[in-house]
């Protein structure tokens, strides 16, 4: 039995067949073939190819039909690929010339091609690479697993041990049917994390070494509440396993009861529960539970995996039918927010950008791009006929960003009521506050917004000088950081002082560790994953608002992390009798 320790990421236990994905991390060594064994080894090569096809044809065959249309495009040029004399039929020659393994055969054809796309001057030929490589570790890895391993990237039976996640893993597994993950890499708040709670689903990061003491086929348990990674049977333990997950079960039967309940205090102060979303798709999940909004619509996944931005006509549709499906309840549309874990090929940062998270993104890339730019702002607009859309800017740092983004709404709108399009002129606009100095400064950008929202992921990655996707240093990643907390507390009090709302999409947002000190802190108004929403507001409905505050006040005061942690620990296990 071996047990390896991670960041548990997506509360949750489960239990199954270990699915390693590698990418060209297997040791593949050459060996000589017999000469009368070649044309065995050539079918071996074909059998993996075929497998490889099977797979890929499998996965599209599961894409729902109301997925974005790259999904299933992305499957179609790896299929594509599949077909290449470059991947199915060169690696033969290497083969039958050298009298060599198939893996090694293909693994000195990956490094080639691998070669000549690095070469390529164009980035965009220069960024299918990864697809290149993705394909060739596919058929690879069906050649160097044991015989009779389970090949079923989809199958529901299967925890996925990966090194990590790409985005374009993201959009081919958002919806297959797995039970939970783990990766060698990652933070609380990387890509990979995100994805697991969005789908949710347990899952641990940071194990460092899940892909290289793990086979497919081990028997693992996943336990994303405690981080831990258990590999092997033990009766003793997997029973125990067995009845936490069967406790977990009926929480959320009962947690799912509440459906229909309104997010209210003890002492009867309502609290807005609103729903984060990346894909349309997600709309049926936050109708599920109840979210009373979108206080979250990411953008992104519609430039990924295509060449060219999605035009204004697209982009149209697809806000109008996350508009339409939420008439009577807001939806907040963040405009393009590309950073240094989000790069699509539909709108690219470009090369030599030493660091990306503080290069050309988010707002500053829109407003040099006007191409990007302005079709979305028009799509937007458009879509505001049809319900409550609501437009928020991503990565505000001065006012003279806003002041040039609210200028060039206020002319698109006039060059809409000259085309005679639709739109809302009254359309609210709001800011992310995920930048330090917005934060130190947000009473002057509350002055010119309708709302603001505290975008916790950067504003802890760009207060505590951290990188988010830097595993070596993900421990440091505090949301209780007491500097992290004081500017939260600002933004909340300018807010409040300008009487706009004021809410939180944050991860810390949807995390239940948190909930009732934001309450203390006067926050009245989250935004999260909505898997998380009915566990939140548990929460809320068990919580005494005029209590928290206390508590709160003297957590506000504790210079001690330590004596930090414990006050709000404190809260957590006895809401009522705190402060």
């Amino acid at each position: 039995m071996l047990a390896l320790h991670g960041t548990g990421v997506s509360q949750g236990i489960s239990m199954g067949k270990a699915y390693v994905l590698r990418r060209g991390q297997a040791d593949i060594s050459q060996y000589r073939i017999p000469r009368q064994l070649l044309e065995q080894e050539v079918q071996r090569f074909e059998q993996a190819v075929d497998t490889a096809r099977t797979q890929l044809r499998r996965i599209r065959t599961r894409i729902p039909a109301d997925a974005p249309p790259e999904t299933a495009s992305l499957i179609d040029t790896h299929l594509l690929m599949l077909n290449d004399d470059m991947i199915c039929r060169a690696p033969l020659a290497v083969i039958r010339e050298q009298q060599c393994n198939a893996d090694w055969a293909l693994k000195l054809q990956r490094d080639d091609l691998g070669g000549r796309f690095a070469r390529m001057e164009d980035p965009y030929l220069r960024a299918k690479r990864i697809d290149v490589e993705q394909v060739i570790d596919l058929v690879l890895h069906n050649l160097v697993e044991p015989r009779g391993a389970n090949q079923d990237i989809g199958s529901g039976s299967q925890i996925l041990v990966a090194n990590d996640l790409t985005p374009a893993d993201a959009v081919m597994l958002t919806r297959m049917r797995m039970k939970a993950f783990v990766t060698d890499v990652g933070g609380p708040i990387s890509h990979t994390a995100i994805l697991a709670r969005s789908l949710g689903i347990p899952a641990i990061v940071s194990l460092h070494s899940a892909t290289a003491f793990l086979r497919t086929g081990d028997h693992l348990v996943v336990d994303g509440d405690r981080g831990v990674l258990i590999a092997g049977s033990h009766e003793g333990i997997t029973s125990e396993y067995r009845r936490r997950r069967h406790a977990l079960v009926r929480m959320r039967r009962e947690l799912a009861k509440l459906r229909g309940a309104r997010a209210v205090t003890r002492d009867r102060q309502p609290i807005t529960l609103l729903a984060n979303i990346e894909l349309p798709a997600d709309l049926k999940v936050a109708a599920r539970v109840g979210a009373s909004g979108i206080g979250l619509y990411r953008t992104e996944y519609l430039f990924m995996n295509r060449q060219d931005p999605p035009s204004e006509e697209e982009q149209y549709r697809t806000y109008a039918r996350v508009v339409k499906a939420f008439a009577d309840r807001p939806v907040t549309i963040r405009t393009l927010d590309l950073a240094a874990d989000r790069q699509v090929d539909g709108a690219s940062v470009g090369p030599g950008t030493t660091n990306p998270a503080l290069g050309l993104r988010a707002v500053r890339l829109c407003l040099r791009d006007m191409s990007l730019f302005r079709p979305q702002l028009r799509a937007i607009l458009r879509a505001s006929a049809h319900g409550k859309a609501r437009i928020m800017i991503p990565m505000l740092s001065s006012l003279e960003e806003l002041f040039h983004v609210l200028a060039l709404i206020e002319d698109t709108k006039r060059t809409l009521a000259r085309e005679g399009k639709r739109f809302n002129r009254r359309i609210t606009i709001g800011g992310m506050i995920e930048v330090p100095a917005a934060a130190v400064c947000a009473d002057l950008f509350a002055a010119h917004l309708d709302f603001l929202s505290i975008g916790t992921n950067d504003l802890i990655q760009y207060t505590l000088a951290i990188d988010r996707l830097d595993d070596s240093v993900s421990y440091l990643y505090d949301p209780l950081h007491p500097s992290v907390l004081r500017l939260i507390e600002g933004v909340i009090d300018a807010a409040r002082a300008a009487r706009i709302p004021v809410a939180m999409c944050g991860e810390m947002a949807g995390d239940p560790h948190y909930t009732r000190l934001l309450l203390g802190m006067g926050l009245t108004e989250f935004s999260m994953h909505p898997s998380m929403l009915p566990q939140i507001k548990n929460i809320v409905r068990h919580s005494e608002l005029a209590r928290l505050r206390r508590s709160a006040r003297k957590i506000m005061r504790a210079g001690d992390s330590a004596l930090l942690r414990r006050l709000v620990d404190k809260i957590n296990e006895n809401p009522l009798s705190a402060g």
